[in-house]
């Protein structure tokens, strides 16, 4: 069965993540280890043991989700030899998910991860100031019908279309009145539900224009190797190799929509009947369901997880 290893993005984070993965698996210790050595913070004792507010905060959620991600990928190879070279044809991640994903399948070191996360999390916040911007989910109505409510909303300001998630499920993103104009609209338009997120920025959107050159600095240092396998992009929701165009994509990636639909049919199409979800919660593997209910998903997040997975082989 072809298999595709996915990875989540902000707002699967929780306060004790990770801690039980670290306390029966020596290799995800490792992973948390270098990436407090990383950062040169403790970032594993807020993922650990809070406080919530702390872990919540962009530059620690983003590389806290990831290293996460990282240690489960660790754990299989450790305890079963399970690779991401060797078991996956495709990865792909939502938003930062999408470091995670090339992170596990090579392309950057894991240290190296960590702190591109840092740097494009604090540029992500330091973007916008906090109450400027918002984000909505509007369940309920398609894609089409989300961009004009997107349009309608905008008026003089920016009202974009951030994530198309999955049919019925499409989050917009922009500054905070026009934001709050679009969830009123889709109600108009017969949504389900227009529910204002949690966030404490409005991502991938035009506003996030000042991280652009944060990140083009960042990444051009950063050293990219061809993943193993090919990472599907949110930006162009196909099969990416070349280091040079995923470096062009992950700055892309900050102002433009995240296309998780399109990402997951993109790989269905190319023969994947298997969405494996790594890391916290189980938000992409009950996505992969609605977008193709004929997709085996499954997540693998704790001990139990691992060890139910390695038994399936």
């Amino acid at each position: 069965m072809s298999r595709a290893f996915v990875f989540p993005g902000q707002g699967s984070q929780e306060v004790g993540m990770g801690r039980e993965l670290a306390d029966a698996f020596p290799a995800a210790r490792l992973v948390f280890e270098e990436v407090d050595d990383a950062l040169e913070q403790r970032l594993s004792r807020i993922m650990f043991d809070g406080p919530a507010e702390e872990l919540t905060l962009t530059e620690n959620a983003q590389p806290a989700l990831m290293a996460v991600s990282m240690a489960v990928v660790k754990v299989l190879e450790d305890e079963g030899s399970v690779t991401v070279t060797d078991s996956a044809a495709y990865v792909a991640g939502h938003s930062l998910g999408e470091y995670s994903a090339l992170a596990a399948a090579g392309a950057l070191a894991l240290a190296d991860t960590a702190r591109l996360l840092k740097t494009r999390g604090e540029a992500m916040q330091a973007a916008v100031p906090v109450g400027k911007g918002a984000m909505a989910a509007i369940l309920g109505l398609d894609l089409a019908v989300v961009e004009e409510v997107a349009a309608a909303a905008a008026e003089d300001e920016v009202c974009d279309v951030a994530n198309d998630n999955s049919d019925g499920q499409i989050v917009v993103s922009g500054d905070t009145a026009a934001v709050e104009r679009a969830v009123e609209i889709a109600k108009e338009k017969g949504a389900r539900r227009g529910i204002l997120l949690p966030v404490s920025a409005p991502f991938h959107c035009q506003l996030m224009d000042p991280a652009i050159d944060i990140m083009t600095y960042a990444l051009a240092e950063a050293d990219v190797k061809p993943p193993t396998p090919p990472v599907v992009t949110n930006v162009t929701a196909q099969p990416v190799s070349d280091p040079d165009e995923i470096r062009s994509l992950l700055i892309e990636q900050i102002t433009h929509r995240v296309r998780w639909r399109e990402c997951v049919l993109t790989m269905c199409e190319l023969g994947v009947e298997d969405i494996c979800e790594i890391g916290v919660g189980k938000v992409l593997s009950g996505l992969a369901r609605r977008i193709d209910r004929d997709l085996a998903a499954q997540s693998i997040a704790a001990p139990a997880d691992v060890e139910s997975f390695l038994a399936s082989l």
